[in-house]
C-alpha cells in the first residue's frame, strides 16, 4: 500500500484508509468476529489508518477497534470524532471545549490508548465560532491527547476561517463519482493550506461496485433505506450508469469498487479515501486500487460515463442533511 502525508505537517498514512462506521451496523447487522476478519484483513493489505467516530453504535466501533488491538497486538493510526450529541434531535452538536475533552477521554478508554493520529469535529455547533473550536483543538494536541485536528462536513469558507488560528490537518466530507460537491472550493482549499482532504463514502454507499443491491431489502436501521438515490426511480436510474462503470472496469481487468477509489486518489494528492465495510472480501475488492493509473482515454471514458451532476436524487434526505454545512 502506497503511504500519502496527512497533511502538509503530518504523518505518513496508507493511501487508502478503513472507514469503520459499518462495524456498529449502519448498513445491516454485523458481528465482532466478522470486524475483526475485516482488521484482520485491513493489516495484511497494508493498511494503516483507520477512521471511526464515538458516535458509531454509541462507541461500539471503539470498543471493537480496541479490543482488536489488544486481542492482536497490533496499533492501527487512528483517527476518531466528536461533537455530535446522541439521543439529541439529529443535528445536535455541542463544540464546547468540555464536551470536546469529555468524550475525547471516553473515546480514548473505549480504543484502549492515550491518544489518537488524528480527531475531528464531527459536526459543527454553528452558534460557536469555528475559531474557538480550532483552539481547542490546537490545545488537545498541545497536550499530546491527538496528534491533528480535523472537522467533518465543511465548507471551504470554514475551513479558511479556521486556518486563520491554527494548521487544520485534515477536513473529510463525502466524496465519490457520484458526490462532487468538493470540486466546488473545498478541494482546492485543502491543496492550498496544505490540509489532507478525506472522502468518505467513495463507494458511493455500496452503489459504485460490482455488488447487486436490491434497497426493497433494506433493513428499518440501513441508512440507505431513506436515502433519496436509493428510492425506486432514481435508482433504477443510477443503476443504468453504474452499469456501464461496472462494464469500463471488467474490459481493464479492474474491479468497479478499485475503479471509484482509484478515481478519488488521482482526483488530488491530498485525497485519502476511508471506504467502509464490514466484509474482508469486500475490502479485498478495492484494496489494490492505488496501483490502478488511469490514461488520458481512460480519464475521458469516465467522464463519458459519469458526467459531473449525473446522479439521480440528493445525497441526503431533508432529515438526513440537518446539522451538515451546506455551501453551494
Amino acid at each position: 500500500m502506497k503511504l500519502r502525508k496527512l497533511g502538509k505537517n503530518g504523518p505518513k498514512v496508507s493511501a487508502i484508509a478503513l472507514g469503520c462506521m459499518s462495524f456498529a451496523g449502519f448498513y445491516g447487522k454485523t458481528d465482532r468476529d466478522e470486524g475483526f476478519a475485516t482488521l484482520d484483513a485491513a493489516r495484511d493489505a497494508g493498511i494503516t489508518f483507520l477512521d471511526t467516530s464515538d458516535l458509531y453504535g454509541q462507541g461500539l466501533s471503539e470498543e471493537w477497534i480496541g479490543a482488536y488491538q489488544a486481542d492482536r497486538g497490533h496499533r492501527f493510526q487512528i483517527a476518531t470524532k466528536g461533537g455530535i450529541v446522541a439521543g439529541a434531535p439529529r443535528g445536535t452538536a455541542d463544540n464546547s471545549e468540555e464536551y470536546l475533552r469529555r468524550h475525547l477521554d471516553a473515546s480514548l478508554n473505549r480504543l484502549g490508548v492515550d491518544h489518537v493520529e488524528l480527531y475531528y469535529v464531527h459536526r459543527r455547533e454553528f452558534s460557536r465560532p469555528i475559531e474557538e473550536v480550532t483552539e481547542t483543538l490546537h490545545k488537545l494536541k498541545d497536550e499530546g491527547l491527538i496528534g491533528a485536528i480535523g472537522f467533518s462536513e465543511i465548507s471551504p469558507a470554514a475551513l479558511r476561517r479556521a486556518a486563520s488560528v491554527g494548521h487544520v490537518d485534515a477536513v473529510q466530507n463525502e466524496y465519490s463519482l457520484w458526490s462532487r460537491q468538493p470540486e466546488l472550493g473545498l478541494i482546492r482549499a485543502c491543496e492550498e493550506l496544505g490540509t489532507a482532504f478525506v472522502p468518505f463514502s467513495p463507494l458511493g454507499r455500496g452503489i459504485l461496485s460490482d455488488a447487486d443491491l436490491d434497497p426493497s431489502r433494506f433493513g428499518d436501521t440501513d441508512f440507505r433505506k431513506n436515502n433519496p438515490r436509493f428510492q425506486p426511480d432514481a435508482f433504477a436510474a443510477n443503476m443504468r450508469l453504474v452499469t456501464a462503470l461496472r462494464d469500463f472496469a471488467e474490459a481493464r481487468g479492474w474491479t468497479t469498487a478499485a475503479v471509484a477509489i482509484a478515481w478519488t486518489l488521482q482526483k488530488s494528492p491530498v485525497n485519502i479515501p476511508i471506504p467502509g465495510t464490514r466484509s474482508a472480501d469486500h475490502l479485498l475488492d478495492w484494496a489494490d486500487a492505488d496501483e490502478i493509473i488511469f490514461s488520458k482515454s481512460d480519464w475521458e471514458e469516465l467522464d463519458r460515463i459519469m458526467p459531473a451532476g449525473w446522479a439521480e436524487g440528493d445525497r441526503y434526505s431533508d432529515a438526513q442533511i440537518v446539522g451538515i454545512e451546506r455551501y453551494c
